[in-house]
């Protein structure tokens, strides 16, 4: 018995952040003790510019199926996509139940009918405060605040201590809905001694607190009254509940109908409808197709496509492609939302397709953050006092500012740790260190195809893209290799082939003297022809261009 308790406090906690360290986007993270594994959250994160055609990026979760005897479940700290959006990818693969919030598990719920898994998959909605015992674990949710109502911490209680990780949060006194961030919890829990803990980092660069959702209420309430005979379209983030109903309030108070566009709104809205935390008058909703029936001065439109992003709602307004609206010279357009990184120019390529189109664009101050400021932070740390700090959710530059913060509060340099996404960080009272790496990466969705979009394939797309393709024909007779037909040139993407006529025709003297080259020297196997061909043209193509497109020789035999 003695021996055996021995052993527990030898073994020490592992944490191992599968994706979301150094991006935003692809938040999901293994609490690894003995023989238990738990995870918490499971997002995708959107492709860059340079993933031409992928549709979502999922985290690689290799290491989970190596282990998947271990691993309990999965704790769900908020609805976003960066923290949900790879579920129903990864579920397949590592059916273990999931655990979260009434309006989290609404949205999970949602997404895995939507993918047939919703029979397949265990999952538990959990309330505030209740414990959720799993393996070695036992997992606590806590009351925060966010962007998307519902939010958690969460205080997992491991052999080796506690870890805090406080999900995406900021603290709001005064909630659009429900209670504030359970501040006394977390001095509850500091009080008994916190291991480490882990703290977004988006904002921890931003000084002061940030405000309470509720100031943006007070932004519209100006707009709406300083623009009485215009339609008001209003573009957020669909999973801003809050932000949906502020809209919907001031809407109603001014007698306008309201008008909800774009798939994902859509969802959220009847989701958290459905579940009572949004609330809407009667006679305030109306279809997209009753809106010829009311004066513009009456309308409100709140939309998706806040980031600029291609194929949504207010996208596809700017650039004329919407069936349904048609953007007029007398609208006001409010953007209730700030550009993610990265996403600048696609917005601001939106607010100048509007505003050429005549309607007045507003993207001042209408906007407030769902992330923690620097003293949001100091205050969560003053509370929860960890030995160690595991700054989480961020770029690098973000998890550094935060690793600052840490310090100026106290915490040693040597108890801060900035991790990448795949380290193993083995913690108990005594050390901390990272002591290994798991495989991780991004594993690319296109379409229905997880994972067969690889790099080579990207690289060829990217190469597609930049240099465009040359395909070379060529028919040979079976049985004596001689040259029946060819070789002919197709290409695409490389140059406008009528204003090239020369160009071409020398390339075609290059590939017969090659195919010449080939029979003299009596080369029969396709695959040394091909080489020859390839090399023969690039170089040609490149003293003539300098561009590589990519050669494509095609052997058909007859």
């Amino acid at each position: 018995m003695k021996k055996e308790k021995e052993k527990a406090t030898n073994s020490k906690l592992k944490i191992i952040p599968l994706g979301g360290l150094e991006q935003i986007g692809m938040n999901i993270t293994a609490f690894e003790y003995e023989d238990s594994i738990i995870v918490v959250d499971c997002g995708l994160s959107f492709p860059e510019d340079d993933m031409y055609g992928i549709d979502l990026v999922i985290p690689d979760v290799t290491y989970l199926k190596e282990n998947i005897d271990k691993v309990k479940g999965f704790f769900i700290t908020h609805g976003h996509e960066d923290h949900i959006g790879a579920i129903p990818y990864v579920l397949r693969e590592i059916n273990v139940p999931i655990y979260a919030t009434k309006l989290t598990m609404g949205i999970i719920d949602h997404k895995l009918e939507e993918h047939k898994m919703l029979s397949k998959v265990k999952r538990k909605v959990v309330k505030y405060g209740q414990h959720i015992n799993l393996g070695c674990f036992r997992v606590e949710f806590i009351k925060t605040n966010h962007s998307i109502q519902d939010a958690a911490a969460l205080a997992i209680y491991s052999p080796a201590g506690i870890v805090v990780h406080t999900g995406d949060f900021k603290v709001d006194y005064t909630p659009v809905f429900g209670d504030a961030i359970d501040l006394q919890r977390f001095g509850e829990i500091g009080k008994k001694g916190v291991l480490a803990l882990m703290c977004d980092s988006t904002n921890a660069e931003r000084p002061g607190f940030t405000m309470s959702e509720k100031t943006v209420g007070k932004a519209f309430d100006t707009i709406f009254s300083d623009h009485k005979n215009t339609r008001i379209i209003i573009a957020t983030f669909a999973s801003n509940v809050d932000r949906v109903q502020q809209i919907i309030n001031t809407a109603y108070r001014y007698g306008r109908k309201v008008v909800i566009e774009g798939r994902s709104m859509v969802n959220i809205i009847n989701t958290a409808s459905e579940l009572g935390y949004l609330t809407i008058p009667d006679n305030t909703l109306i279809d997209i197709e009753q809106l010829k029936n009311y004066p513009d001065e009456q309308t409100v439109l709140i939309t998706t496509g806040s980031q600029g992003e291609s194929m949504a709602a207010l996208s596809r307004m700017a650039s004329g492609m919407h069936k349904k609206i048609t953007i007029k010279p007398n609208d006001t357009i409010v953007f209730s939302s700030n550009p993610i990184p990265g996403n600048e120019k696609a917005v601001s390529r939106v607010i100048n397709e509007l505003s050429m189109k005549g309607a007045e664009v507003i993207f001042q101050d209408v906007h407030v953050s769902g992330h923690a400021c620097q003293e949001d932070i100091k205050l969560i740390y003053s509370l929860v006092h960890p030995k160690y700090a595991i700054p989480v959710h961020g770029e690098y530059k973000h998890l550094k500012a935060q690793a600052g913060i840490a310090q100026e509060l106290g915490i040693p340099k040597e108890n801060i740790f900035l991790l990448s996404s795949g380290d193993v960080l083995e913690l108990d009272e005594n050390s901390a260190a990272v002591t290994g790496h798991v495989t991780v990466g991004d594993v690319m969705v296109d379409g229905l195809g997880v994972g067969d979009v690889g790099n080579i394939v990207l690289r060829d797309r990217q190469r597609l893209a930049e240099e465009g393709i040359i395909i070379v024909v060529l028919t040979l007779e079976s049985g004596s290799g001689r040259v029946i037909a060819g070789p002919d040139i197709v290409s695409r993407g490389f140059v406008y082939v009528r204003g090239a006529e020369s160009l071409m025709d020398e390339a075609k003297a290059v590939l017969e003297d090659t195919v010449e080259y080939c029979m003299e020297k009596n080369i029969t196997d396709w695959s040394k022809i091909k080489t020859e061909i390839k090399d023969s043209l690039g170089d040609f193509v490149w003293k003539e261009t300098k561009r590589r497109p990519m050669i494509m020789p095609i052997i058909m035999e007859v």
